[in-house]
């Protein structure tokens, strides 16, 4: 009797511990699909996120992948470029790169400004328009659509003999070009703006992107120029003239020097006056255009664009 009764503790105590060892190991099991580390009560992805892209910084070309890039292209294609002065330098780039890179077409660049390009693209007396600003909506409603092609940024400049030798705020930015500041004491007493024309589309960014949608000021000490051209407005700036151009364009001259705002100058990657250039065509597009524009997303394109902004 007395041995009857020992072994039945025995038996629960051996099934008592069958059961622990069971659910502990039911439990790790568990953790280890869940994706539980051993030993620890936290949880890791059984993936990694995908990898975050860097933001495009000033004159960095952006790529567009609309069109493939082509192999070969018909001798006797010919590409007709008109637009923007600020993608004067782009589109001599790549025009350039095009016809070295598909012997027998011809491909053009006028540059009579965002206004007139997109007008000859409507017209069909140009395939491709360079544009320094977005379309607005009733140029879409015809037809016309835009890829970018580079980041660029709007600097303000001043001639080298200008007294106004430290940067601007954006306030004062805007109080110059509006007309509500005509003299920076202690800087600058009399300050005469140097404005490109209402057809320029660095002229329509400069509104939208640095004044915010406010008008230019106007007066005796407000000078506009009768064309879009960067060259007549440094030469007229003078030792008292303020104006604005695109940066590419004005990094490199002699005669003048960028003013920093904010205490940002075009080269930072966080510089506030920042837009897109772009090209733009009506749909459906060419095979020109697409051979051009293909052209412009492959290697030897996104090089020319980095080489023109140098």
């Amino acid at each position: 009797m007395s041995q009857k009764n020992e072994t039945l503790p025995l038996i629960l105590a051996l099934l008592i511990t069958a059961a622990i060892l069971g659910g502990g190991f039911w439990w790790f099991m568990r953790k280890g699909s869940d994706g539980g580390v051993a030993g620890g009560g936290n949880t890791v992805p059984t993936a990694p996120p995908p990898a975050t892209q860097p933001p495009v910084e000033g004159s960095q070309p952006v790529s567009n992948a609309s069109f493939p890039i082509p192999t070969s292209v018909p001798a006797g294609t010919t590409v007709r470029l008109n637009g923007s002065t600020s993608m004067v330098t782009i589109n001599q780039a790549l025009t350039n790169g095009f016809q070295q890179q598909f012997p027998g077409t011809t491909a053009t660049a006028q540059a009579e400004g965002t206004e007139k390009g997109i007008t000859a693209v409507l017209a069909n007396n140009a395939d491709i328009a360079a544009i320094s600003r977005p379309l607005t909506a009733q140029e879409q409603s015809q037809g016309l659509v835009s890829v970018p092609v580079s980041q660029d940024a709007i600097a303000i400049v001043v001639g080298n003999e200008n007294p106004l030798n430290t940067g601007l705020t954006s306030q004062q930015v805007v109080g110059i070009f509006t007309g509500q500041i005509a003299s920076i004491p202690g800087k600058l007493d009399n300050i005469r703006v140097v404005n490109r024309p209402d057809i320029s589309g660095t002229h329509k960014a400069f509104k939208e992107l640095v004044l915010n949608g406010a008008n230019f000021g106007s007066g005796p000490n407000f000078e506009t120029l009768e064309r879009d051209a960067t060259t007549p407005l440094l030469q007229k700036l003078g030792n008292d003239g303020i104006g604005y151009a695109t940066a590419a364009q004005v990094l490199n001259q002699q005669t003048v020097r960028l003013v920093p705002v904010d205490g940002l100058t075009p080269q930072a990657p966080n510089y506030p006056y920042q837009r897109a250039l772009s090209y733009a065509y009506k749909q459906p597009a060419s095979p020109q255009v697409e051979a051009f524009l293909g052209f412009v997303n492959s290697p030897q394109g996104q090089q020319a664009i980095a080489a023109a902004q140098q």
